[in-house]
């Protein structure tokens, strides 16, 4: 039996307590499927701060490397607010996509039929959405340079972040999104803002000159962000695949989850070139209020196992073996607290997980 390796990353706040669940998951398909899954755990984030001064060890990034696969938790928390900039929790989760070279960050937005009366938004403008964002994870504004606050000559002060693309960064991930829409609906979304941003606009254009070049086949539209926002809450099933920058991809990813009913049903894939180890991790926060009392969420990281199963291990037939016992946990009516409704019965993170085990299949 072929043996891959999982670095386990639980990072803060409740990252430690849902990672926990999936490795139950990770240990009935080591068990039952076609591949013996190993793990390891490593520090980063906030509790990497604490326990070595940094929140991204050189020890985490060699683990890293050496790795299948790594499933993360969740980064952050006030408790680390007050530190210098680059020391704290998020620089950890940036320094991982960066060294790793992972330039696509897969989004789905599912919404479950069970769980459709769990959004804010009516049943018939959620049920059977399914869509995926396409975020572009290692370049623009977040990592661009020059970057920083300075203090002006008359004393006041000065912020300034620069959203910057090369060509290649743009194409590279238009053609992740032209590719997964050839396995879906065959039509793609580039979200920019090209009547204002000249960086957005050259992405319009080398998007454009991709699909020509090579994607014909794939129906391909344009929006700028604003009505991207706006269209995602008033007709979310128009879309298919929506590609974009960093930043707008990180607020319309977040806006796509509430269409799902809670960010605790959110998973994500975030992608490198050929051979190098995907990070999968939910898209919620580490949610400090709520760490320890056992009531998280766990569906978003355990879908992240999922993500992994299909992209990084191609066990496609597994991953939607473990779709189907999310599925069917949540039609048998259990719900975690940020998902509960009426008449429905309400598990903690533990109970939940364990719901999805035994949905899986007798050990």
């Amino acid at each position: 039996m072929p043996s891959k390796h999982i670095l386990l990353l639980p990072g803060d706040g409740i990252g430690p307590e849902v990672v926990a669940e999936t490795e139950k998951v990770i240990g009935w398909f080591s068990q039952h499927g076609p591949v013996k899954f190993t793990t390891s755990m490593a520090f980063i984030g906030g509790s990497a701060y604490d326990a070595t001064g940094t929140p991204f060890p050189d020890e985490t990034l060699a683990k890293a490397r050496k790795a299948d696969a790594i499933l993360l938790g969740a980064v952050g928390g006030p408790k680390w607010e007050g530190l210098p900039y680059g020391s704290r929790p998020e620089r950890g989760l940036l320094g991982l996509r960066k060294e790793l070279g992972l330039f696509a960050n897969l989004r789905p937005a599912l919404c479950y039929d069970a769980l459709a009366d769990a959004s804010t938004l009516k049943r018939d403008v959620v049920a059977g959405l399914d869509i995926i964002i396409v975020r572009e994870l290692t370049g623009g504004i977040y990592f661009g340079q020059p970057r920083g606050v300075e203090q002006l000559p008359d004393g006041t002060r000065r912020g300034f972040n620069t959203e910057v693309y090369t060509s290649p960064e743009v194409t590279r991930i238009a053609r992740v999104a032209f590719e997964l829409a050839k396995k879906r609906q065959r039509r793609v979304c580039s979200v920019d803002k090209a009547n204002v941003l000249e960086c957005t606009e050259m992405w319009r254009e080398e998007v454009i000159a991709v699909h020509k070049e090579s994607y014909r086949d794939v129906d391909l539209s344009h929006m700028y962000v604003d009505n991207a926002a706006m269209q995602l809450v008033r007709n979310p099933k128009q879309f298919d695949v929506i590609v974009t920058t960093n930043m707008f991809g990180d607020i319309l990813s977040d806006i796509a989850s509430q269409l799902t009913g809670s960010l605790g049903m959110l998973p994500s894939a975030s992608m490198g070139e050929p051979g190098t180890p995907g990070v999968f991790e939910p898209v919620h926060g580490s949610a400090p209020d709520i760490a320890g009392k056992g009531i998280a969420n766990p569906i978003a990281t355990i879908l992240s196992f999922a993500m992994m199963l299909k992209y990084s291990f191609e066990l496609v037939q597994e991953a939607h073996h473990l779709e189907r016992a999310v599925m069917h946990v949540l039609d048998q009516g259990l719900r975690t607290a940020d998902i509960m409704q009426p008449g429905m019965t309400r598990v903690g993170t533990g109970e939940m997980g364990d719901a999805i085990v035994k949905a899986l299949g007798p050990n």
